[in-house]
């Protein structure tokens, strides 16, 4: 195979830019993630891809539930602030403050979007994992374009 073909061709799916929260309490995280698609309308589901070492995956299959916050154009700050692991303190996550609702995962409250899982299944055999949960809550706070890599300037995939 071409590497460099197929490297290019991947990194041309189109991506946004996903806060994905695991946990409830003080044992909780959220992570920058873009692997983010719907699977089904009926019922409906969402697979994400999650880093196979982290802890936010941990999270989720300790907890079987997530959250998904959907990022706004011009949010690029927030969502860089959470490529590395971070702890809540105060109610925020590195200063911005998030809220929880019918899981317990931490959504940012900042999010024009969002919604929460349970995980329906997992799917391991990378260095990320695909999981698919099925959505029982959502909200939207403001209708926006949502955030993508290349708004943000950034690549990952390929």
């Amino acid at each position: 195979m071409d590497e460099q073909a197929k490297k290019t061709a991947l990194r041309m799916i189109p991506y946004g830019l996903f806060v994905l929260g695991a946990g409830e309490g003080l044992r909780s995280t959220v992570s920058t993630v873009n692997w983010v698609t719907q699977a089904s309308f009926a019922p409906p589901l969402v697979a994400v891809g999650v880093k196979a070492d982290s802890g936010t995956f941990r999270l989720i299959q300790e907890t079987q539930k997530f959250a998904v916050s959907v990022l706004g154009t011009g949010q690029k700050d927030l969502a860089f602030s959470f490529f590395k692991h971070v702890e809540p303190a105060d109610g925020a996550f590195s200063g911005y403050p998030y809220e929880t609702h019918t899981t317990g995962a931490p959504i940012l409250s900042g999010a024009p979007a969002w919604f929460e899982c349970a995980v329906e299944s997992v799917v391991e055999g990378g260095d990320h994992a695909l999981v698919v949960g099925r959505v029982v809550e959502a909200g939207v706070r403001e209708q926006t374009k949502p955030l993508t890599l290349d708004e943000c300037g950034v690549q990952y995939g390929g």
